[in-house]
């Protein structure tokens, strides 16, 4: 601390050049000229205010911390918002945020930042399935491509999706459409699939199985039903707007349940 005093001086008070300076201390010239450049940034002159000691001197004036990158935050609800349409993911969003903020938050940290945000709004309560109790079912929300060979041509196929709520084994197949006759098949072949009928199946609300939606008394559509009375289970769909009433068979469709069996067909 004597030295930076000493350094000061010399050079303002006594008009030493740097180098006669680092001589005259037995200091590197390079310590010099940095002492130097870092008081003038800091507006000190000499002789230093009879005030400032130390410590002052070193962490406030000279080598302060240095002031922290202030990145632009995501807006968590806008994402949160987003989300809720279909097809849109964390790593779109990400990169419209990139887009509009180049030196924002990287992809990591950006859907940290969201996941901390949730858990403060979200709460959840755990779900706890007995084996053959319930099957949740749904169709994937995008289509998939299917191309002929021959002709070249695309056909657009819809998933369906039926996953066991204990294990989440699960069966999918593509159907060319989402009507009342694929939504019956796709369970039937599912529980064949399965080797036997759980107690509930918890569908989506689509018209093809739910004709008119309510919380305590939903009209399910009479195919449906004829195809529930059959094999002797009770249908019971997710409310409107709550996936996670089915979020076994949502998280399937995210493709991250690689640890459970799945199967794939293509009804003709």
């Amino acid at each position: 601390m004597r030295m930076i005093r000493e350094i000061l001086r010399l050079h303002h008070a006594c008009g030493f050049s740097q180098k006669r300076v680092s001589k005259a201390l037995r200091c590197a010239r390079s310590t010099v000229g940095d002492y130097i450049k870092r008081a003038q940034a800091a507006g000190l002159v000499w002789p230093l205010p009879p005030e400032l000691d130390d410590d002052d001197l070193l962490e406030k004036h000279l080598f302060g911390p240095p002031p922290e990158k202030i990145r632009p935050q995501p807006d968590c609800n806008y994402i949160h918002k987003e989300l809720r349409r279909k097809g849109v993911t964390l790593n779109l969003l990400w990169l419209e945020y990139k887009e509009e903020h180049p030196d924002g938050y990287q992809l990591t940290q950006f859907c940290e930042i969201y996941r901390q945000w949730r858990k403060t709004i979200d709460l959840v309560m755990r779900q706890d399935h007995k084996a053959g109790e319930k099957a949740f079912s749904d169709f994937a929300g995008g289509t998939l491509p299917i191309f002929d060979e021959r002709t070249g041509t695309s056909t657009p196929a819809h998933l369906f999706v039926c996953a066991l709520g204990a294990s989440g084994y699960t069966y999918a197949r593509l159907f060319w459409s989402e009507n009342s006759e694929s939504w019956c098949t796709g369970h039937a072949l599912s529980f064949s699939f399965f080797g036997g009928c759980v107690e509930t199946v918890v569908p989506d609300n689509p018209k093809p199985v739910i004709t008119k939606a309510c919380p305590y008394e939903p009209d399910v559509n009479p195919s449906f039903a004829q195809m529930a009375n059959h094999f002797g289970i009770a249908v019971i769909p997710a409310r409107v707007r709550r996936p996670k009433d089915k979020a076994n068979v949502s998280y399937c469709m995210s493709s991250r349940r690689s640890n459970h069996t799945s199967k794939l067909f293509l009804s003709a």
